[in-house]
């Protein structure tokens, strides 16, 4: 049996996105190890959080880790010291300064500490950069130097980490194009038509520092107000959904729940969609719809992957360069479009919904051919760490 440290996955965020990460990057895990011959255990490094996991299984243990453990690297080291291989996602987005300092030590250390172990280190698909600073950088490129496998999930990612010296690269898509869930019966075609709109809490309420932090051209409540009105407003006679993706349970900055209900106060035309249970409920609830738009990246990789014709709403460079790099090319940028374009791209791609949908089966055949060299790729680590350790498959 090999043992798996994952750390930067997350069994309970209150991000459904982070959480999909988790969830399906095990999933491709488990068939990497049974195509290697051999069972595997993951040992999951988690925050604490009063939150009950929603990723679990025989083969799953959670070990939970504080902020402050960091601080003492061997509270840390005991908990991956028994691991064959770690496996770091970085949330998907955080290997990157622009989040702040913090967030950065924290995840450099446990990198770190796993490359002092000797342990073999694995970079699961993810954005790579921004480094704005010339210390962050140098730290993630030397990162980089001694990981075995460095994945990508975009083609911006890939041309940086090159810049910086990683050569060897496995260019591959966003691991949440393989997320499970459960597929809708098939429509009725006399309902309304189900549109599905995310409003992100973190941008309705300016960003971590409340002042426009991510630079948007909008004014994003304005713009969502608007938004709303056209769809309600639009002959073909739209159900609006409102979809929250982030759920904390007690609102905050990045609570799209209590933004979510606030608008439909406003609007009672439109509905709340449920607080979903784990990431699969909030993709199998999306796969319904018949259109989507959104700002968090994940409620429109949910759509794209279930084949929902879908117009992500950009605030980093992560979302043209996911989709982007797949040939999708239907994101909309809120730190450079104006508000009036956006809208008329958003009712223009939902009257024109039937093409985003051929558009999104190539590009997802596309994006799932890419995953298979991320899976590929930990076939042959777990197969020579088999033979470092003398496991033969099937024991």
């Amino acid at each position: 049996m090999l043992k798996i440290a994952l750390i930067a996955h997350s069994t309970r965020s209150d991000n459904m996105g982070v959480g999909a990460l988790t969830v399906a990057d095990i999933d491709i895990l488990r068939q990497a190890a049974a195509r290697a011959g051999t069972p595997v255990r993951f040992l999951v490094v988690d925050w604490k959080d009063r939150r009950v996991p929603y990723v679990t299984g025989p083969d799953i243990e959670i070990r939970p880790i504080r902020a402050r453990d960091i601080l003492k690297p061997w509270v840390y080291a005991r908990m991956i010291a028994d691991a064959d291989m770690v496996v770091d996602i970085g949330g998907g987005d955080s290997f990157a300064d622009i989040y702040g300092g913090a967030r950065l030590r924290r995840m450099m250390a446990m990198k770190y500490i796993a490359h002092a172990l000797g342990r073999p280190f694995v970079m699961a698909p993810q954005t790579v950069g921004p480094f704005k600073g010339a210390t962050a950088r140098w730290f993630a490129a030397r990162s980089m130097a001694l990981s075995r496998i460095v994945a990508t999930r975009d083609d911006m990612s890939a041309r940086i980490a090159r810049e910086m010296g990683r050569a060897d690269l496995v260019e591959a898509s966003d691991v949440a194009l393989r997320l499970p869930y459960a597929a809708p019966p098939p429509r009725d075609p006399g309902r309304p038509l189900q549109v599905g709109l995310n409003v992100s809490g973190l941008l309705m309420n300016g960003g971590y520092t409340r002042n426009n932090m991510f630079g948007l051209s909008v004014d994003y409540p304005a713009l969502m107000r608007g938004v709303i009105a056209d769809l309600l407003a639009h002959p073909l006679g739209c159900q609006v959904h409102l979809v929250p993706h982030v759920i904390t349970g007690r609102g905050g900055v990045e609570d799209d729940m209590a933004v979510s209900q606030a608008l439909a106060a406003e609007f009672p035309a439109v509905t709340v969609a449920p607080a979903f249970a784990s990431p699969s409920d909030a993709k199998s609830h999306i796969a319904g719809l018949d259109f989507f738009a959104g700002a968090r990246m994940h409620a429109c990789i949910a759509a794209f992957s279930s084949g929902v014709p879908v117009v992500p709403m950009a605030y980093s460079r992560k979302f043209a360069g996911l989709f982007g790099s797949l040939g999708y090319d239907r994101t909309v940028d809120c730190t450079r479009d104006d508000a009036d374009s956006i809208r008329r791209s958003l009712i223009a791609a939902l009257e024109t919904r039937v093409v985003l949908e051929a558009e999104i089966r190539s590009a997802l055949a596309l994006g799932l051919a890419r995953l298979d060299r991320y899976e590929e790729a930990l076939v042959g680590l777990m197969q020579a760490r088999m033979a470092q350790r003398g496991i033969r498959a099937g024991a």
